[in-house]
C-alpha cells in the first residue's frame, strides 16, 4: 500500500488524493491546513477515544466479578443498581430539558414514514434507496405475498391486478375519503370530489397529487397503460410517498476493512451527496443504468408550479469507537480510530451539500445527518459532540451543522439515555431503538451472572418491554417530538411482507415516527401504516414508562429445557452465524439475506452475528453446552451451509476443510473467544480474518462487494 507523508501522517495515497483533488478542492479549503488540522485532531482525540474505551474495559470488569460473587442468588434490584452507582456506569437523571430548536428538515422533524438502511459500498442498492422516496403500492402488492399469497409465472396475472386495484381503492377509501360513495364506484378521475378537500395537493406530470397524514399519494391517470386503460377512471397505479429518509451505512451492513475499502465507500457517498452516482449492471439479460431520480414536478391547486423531493433525505452511519483504520497511520505505525476518519470525511462530504455545490440539495436547511452507534453511556456522547465542533471547525462550517442521530443500543445508554441526549443537545435529531444489538449487548453485560433465556424468549424479557418504552418516552420528555425522529428497528424478514403489515403497526402504536425497512417495497408497504395512524396524536396518549429497574433484570434462564430444546437452539444460532460469516469473510458482503434454519430467508448484519455468538458463548461458560457439543454443530451446520449456497459458483464450501478455510475459523474464533471480546463485538476478529482473506486473493469480486439481492429492486 502506497503512502505519503502529510504533516506527520501516512496517509494511504489513494484516499489522499482522492481528498485533496475530489472533496477538499471543490470546498476551496486549503489542503495543507486540512491535514496539519487533521493531525491535531488525532493527537487530541486518540488518546481520550483509547481511555473511553479502557472505562468500557473496567467497568466489564467489575459487573462480570459482581455477578460472579452472586451467582446462583435471585436477582437482587436495588443492589445491582446502587453497585453501578458505586461503579459510574448509573449516573442521576439529568434535571428537565428540552434539546436545541434547530431547524431540521420536515423529513426528520414534522413527519412520520418508513426509513432504509442501505450498506454503501454497492452502489445499485445506493441508488435503490435513495430513490425510494416514491414507490408504486400496485407493484409493491402484485409482486409480494402481501396479499395473502404470491404472484405464480411469468405473465400478468388478471384477477390477481383486480384484487390489487381492489384493495387500492379500499386503501384510498380509508385515507382520502370521498364525499359520497366509494372510490370503487368512481366513473372518472374529473368526479374526485374529497370530503377533505384540504387533502387535494395539485396535479402533478403523473397526475393527482393528494395528502394524507404528511405524506404525499399520486395517482398516476394514464388511458393508455395496460393498466390504466381498462380502469374506469383511468387509473394506471398509486404511487407513495415512502422512505422519506435513509440511513446509508458505512457500519454493521458492510465489510470495510482497509483503506481500499474505505476509500470504496466514501466515494459512493461523495457520489450520491454529489447526484452524480451511476450504476451499471446486468439484469435479466439486459444491461441497466441506474441513477438518481430527479424531482417531481407539480402544480398546486392554486396554479402556482412546485415540487416536491425526488429522493430520500440521506443520513450516513458512521462507525463507532472500537475500530481504527490502516487510511491513516500516525508516525509510530498504529492506525487512527476510524470513527474519527469517518466523521471528518463524511462531514466534508457532506459540506459539499451545505454549500451548493451538488446537483441537488440533500437538506434544505443546510444540515449534515450523521448517525454515531455504539456509545456507551453519556461520556461518550460528549465526547462525540465535542469531536464534532472540533470537525465542524476544520471543515469551516457553522457550529452544529452536523446533526447527530443516537442509536441507543448499548445497556449503559439506555440506562441513561436521558443523559447521554443532554449531552448531544445542541444536534441531536434521531433516537432508535435496535432489538439485536441490544441484545447482544445485554448477555454480554450479564455473560457472568448466568445463563440467558433462548433466543425467542428475549422478545417476552422484561428489560426488552423497559427498554422500547423508556427510550420512546425519554425522547419525548426531551423535546424530540416535533423536532427529531424516534425510530425503530428492522423488520428481517424481506420476503414476509403480509407478516410485516400484521406486525409493524406496533411500531407506531409505541410512538415511533420512524421504523427501518429492509427494501424499497419494503418501505412502500411500511406507508401504509403512516396512512392509517397519526403518530404524534398517538404520542400525546403513551402511559409513563417503566421505571430503571425492570430496564436492568438480566434474562436469566430458569434452566429445565430438554436436551433437545438446547439442540434446537445451538444449532440455530450456529447456522445464522456461520450462514452469515462465510459471506462476510469470503465475499466482503456485510448485509445478505441469509437462509435461516427452514431456509427462509432473513436480513443478517453483525448486529445479528453478535447476538448469535454471544448466546452461544454464554451458554458455553455455564456449561449448558460443552465445547465439544459446540464444535460438532459448528461443523455439522456448515454442511448445512454448504449446501444452501451450492448454487454459487464462487462459494468454497467449509467441510470438511474445517482447520484452514478462514470462515469457520473466524466463527470458532466468535464463539470460543465471545465472553472477552470488547462488549461482544464481532468487528475485531471479523476484520482480521477479512484482511488476511485479502491478502491472500489481492483480487476481489467488485460485484461480490455489497449485500444481497433483496435490495435489487
Amino acid at each position: 500500500m502506497a503512502r505519503v507523508e502529510i504533516a506527520g501522517l501516512r496517509v494511504d495515497s489513494a484516499m489522499a488524493a482522492f481528498l485533496d483533488t475530489e472533496v477538499l478542492g471543490p470546498l476551496g479549503l486549503d489542503t495543507g491546513a486540512f491535514w496539519r488540522g487533521l493531525a491535531g485532531l488525532v493527537a487530541r482525540f486518540t488518546p481520550r477515544n483509547r481511555e473511553l474505551l479502557a472505562v468500557r474495559e473496567r467497568m466489564q470488569q467489575q459487573i462480570d466479578g459482581w455477578h460472579r460473587e452472586r451467582r446462583g442468588q435471585d436477582h437482587d434490584p436495588a443492589a445491582c443498581s446502587a453497585f453501578l452507582h458505586t461503579i459510574g456506569y448509573l449516573l442521576p437523571e439529568p434535571a428537565p430539558f428540552t434539546i436545541a430548536d434547530h431547524p431540521a428538515d420536515p423529513e426528520v422533524a414534522a413527519t412520520a414514514a418508513p426509513q432504509l438502511v442501505v450498506p454503501v459500498l454497492n452502489a445499485r442498492y445506493l441508488l435503490n434507496a435513495a430513490n425510494a422516496r416514491w414507490g408504486s403500492l400496485y407493484d409493491a402488492w402484485y409482486g409480494t405475498d402481501a396479499l395473502g399469497d404470491l404472484p405464480v409465472g411469468d405473465t400478468y396475472d388478471r384477477q390477481r391486478g383486480a384484487r390489487v386495484i381492489a384493495a387500492g381503492r379500499a386503501f384510498l377509501d380509508r385515507t382520502l375519503p370521498l364525499r359520497a360513495g366509494s372510490w370503487a364506484d368512481l366513473p372518472d378521475a374529473d368526479a374526485i370530489r374529497l370530503a377533505d378537500p384540504g387533502q387535494a395537493c395539485g396535479t402533478t406530470q403523473h397526475g393527482l397529487l393528494f395528502r394524507n397524514n404528511g405524506l404525499h399519494i399520486e395517482l398516476v391517470i394514464d388511458r393508455a397503460h395496460p393498466i390504466g386503460q381498462d380502469d374506469r377512471a383511468g387509473i394506471a397505479d398509486i404511487r407513495l410517498e415512502a422512505a422519506l429518509t435513509t440511513i446509508v451505512d458505512l457500519e454493521d451492513s458492510v465489510a470495510a476493512v482497509d483503506a481500499a475499502d474505505k476509500l470504496a465507500a466514501y466515494r459512493n457517498w461523495l457520489g450520491v451527496i454529489r447526484g452524480d452516482l451511476i450504476a451499471r449492471f446486468d439484469k435479466g439479460g439486459d444491461r441497466q443504468i441506474r441513477q438518481l431520480e430527479g424531482d417531481l414536478t407539480c402544480t398546486g391547486p392554486d396554479g402556482h408550479p412546485g415540487a416536491l423531493g425526488g429522493r430520500s433525505l440521506l443520513f450516513v452511519r458512521n462507525v463507532g469507537l472500537l475500530m481504527t483504520s490502516d487510511a491513516v497511520l500516525l508516525s509510530d505505525g498504529s492506525e487512527i480510530p476510524e470513527g474519527l476518519l469517518d466523521a471528518v470525511v463524511t462531514a466534508a462530504i457532506g459540506a459539499l451539500d451545505v454549500r451548493g455545490l451538488t446537483r441537488w440539495r440533500n437538506s434544505a436547511v443546510g444540515a449534515i445527518y450523521i448517525v454515531k452507534p455504539k456509545l456507551h453511556g453519556p461520556d461518550e456522547c460528549a465526547f462525540v459532540d465535542e469531536m464534532m465542533d472540533a470537525v465542524e471547525d476544520l471543515l469551516e462550517l457553522p457550529r452544529h451543522t452536523v446533526r447527530l442521530g443516537l442509536m441507543d443500543e448499548e445497556r449503559r445508554t439506555s440506562a441513561n439515555l436521558a443523559a447521554c441526549i443532554h449531552a448531544l443537545r445542541q444536534r441531536i435529531v434521531f433516537i432508535n431503538t435496535g432489538f439485536l444489538d441490544r441484545t447482544g449487548d445485554e448477555i454480554h453485560t450479564a455473560m457472568q451472572a448466568g445463563p440467558v433465556v433462548r433466543k425467542a424468549a428475549m422478545k417476552q424479557a422484561r428489560w426488552l418491554d423497559a427498554y422500547e418504552r423508556r427510550n420512546v418516552a425519554a425522547g419525548l420528555a426531551c423535546g424530540l417530538g416535533g423536532r427529531a425522529q424516534i425510530g425503530k428497528g428492522m423488520w428481517a424478514a424481506p420476503d414476509r411482507m403480509a407478516a410485516m403489515l400484521a406486525e409493524k403497526g406496533a411500531h407506531l402504536a409505541a410512538g415511533a415516527t420512524t421504523a427501518w425497512v429492509p427494501s424499497p417495497t419494503a418501505a412502500v408497504l411500511h406507508a401504509l401504516h403512516y396512512h392509517e395512524a397519526d403518530v404524534f396524536a398517538i404520542q400525546r396518549t403513551l402511559a409513563e414508562a417503566p421505571g430503571r429497574e425492570a430496564l436492568l433484570t438480566p434474562p436469566l434462564a430458569d434452566g429445565g429445557w430438554s436436551r433437545a430444546e438446547i439442540a434446537e437452539e445451538l444449532e440455530n444460532n450456529c447456522q445464522s452465524l456461520l450462514g452469515y460469516v462465510v459471506r462476510w469473510i469470503d465475499a466482503g458482503i456485510g448485509c445478505s439475506k441469509v437462509p435461516d434454519i427452514a431456509d427462509v430467508g432473513l436480513m443478517e448484519d453483525r448486529a445479528t452475528l453478535r447476538i448469535s455468538s454471544q448466546h452461544i458463548a454464554n451458554w458455553l461458560l455455564h456449561g449448558v453446552v460443552t465445547r465439544e457439543e459446540v464444535l460438532d454443530t459448528l461443523r455439522r451446520m456448515a454442511v448445512r451451509v454448504d449446501r444452501q449456497n451450492a448454487a454459487d459458483a464462487a462459494y468454497r464450501p467449509m467441510a470438511p476443510a474445517w482447520r484452514t478455510h478462514p470462515a469457520f475459523q473466524a466463527a470458532c474464533e466468535l464463539v470460543f473467544d465471545g465472553a472477552t471480546q470488547p462488549s461482544g463485538y464481532t468487528e475485531p476478529i471479523l476484520h482480521r480474518w477479512r484482511r488476511q482473506t485479502k491478502r491472500r486473493r489481492r483480487k476481489i469480486d467488485g460485484n461480490r462487494t455489497g449485500t444481497s439481492a433483496f435490495w435489487a429492486e
